[in-house]
């Protein structure tokens, strides 16, 4: 497999002849993932974090949006849905869920690769800050192990959510440079439409209880209001 092709994961009906995954199979540009049901797109999903994933399901409303919002917690990956469902309200429900693109049944195949392809151009421009890895972090009693993405202070064991151990990484990262709301949204949510400064602020919170920060007297993460944080520099 040609490393540099987008992987998209595409969710049919086991009595789909599966003639999305052929064509986009048959394109030089695409790597095709496929699941016939939402239990099996999640565990396809969680192995091989796809580019874009497209949607084709006869199942009801409220599994969507399940899907919708187990991706949505850590991932922007963009997601199409293509449906016969015509009522305006479905459309909203199912954009206000979290996918990029609700495509109605019939369909073109020249429209559908095209917004595809807008899709993943849509994504690939968006601001990318990448996150550290190996090595290690220290700032005080505060150690921060890339490879074991693990969180120690004062040798205790810190246990945080994957979002939470990206935040402060991504922070030691750029220690003693104050990092804007809208660069710590691009690099963790993918920009401030997926992931609110509120958003943000409720993880900050949990990070500095975790790590016995004390907001007032700060001695690892420095607030700064209405602007961003930033990290005190490693020792």
């Amino acid at each position: 497999m040609n490393n540099n092709r987008f992987k998209i994961l595409i969710l049919e009906d086991e009595n789909n002849p599966g003639a999305l995954a052929r064509l986009f199979s048959e394109m030089n540009n695409y790597h095709v993932i496929s699941a016939s049901d939402f239990t099996q797109g999640l565990m396809l999903f969680s192995s091989y974090i796809p580019d874009l994933i497209l949607i084709d399901l006869n199942v009801s409303e409220k599994k969507y949006f399940a899907f919708i919002g187990e991706v949505r917690k850590n991932y922007i990956t963009p997601i199409l849905v293509l449906s016969d469902r015509v009522q305006e309200s479905s459309v909203v429900d199912m954009l206000e869920a979290g996918a990029n693109d609700y495509i109605r049944k019939p369909y073109g195949k020249n429209e559908l690769v095209a917004r595809v392809k807008v899709a993943l151009r849509e994504k690939s421009m968006m601001t990318e800050i990448e996150l550290p890895v190996g090595g290690r972090f220290v700032l005080k009693d505060l150690v921060i192990d890339y490879d074991k993405r693990q969180i120690t202070v004062g040798g205790n064991l810190i246990r945080l959510t994957q979002t939470e151990y990206n935040i402060l990484s991504l922070l030691s990262k750029h220690a003693d440079k104050v990092m804007t709301y809208e660069e710590i949204l691009h690099a963790i949510w993918g920009g401030a439409d997926v992931g609110s400064v509120k958003k943000l602020q409720v993880n900050m919170v949990n990070i500095r209880k975790k790590i016995g920060e004390n907001p007032a007297k700060a001695k690892y993460i420095i607030n700064l209001p209405g602007v961003g944080y930033r990290m005190i520099e490693s020792e």
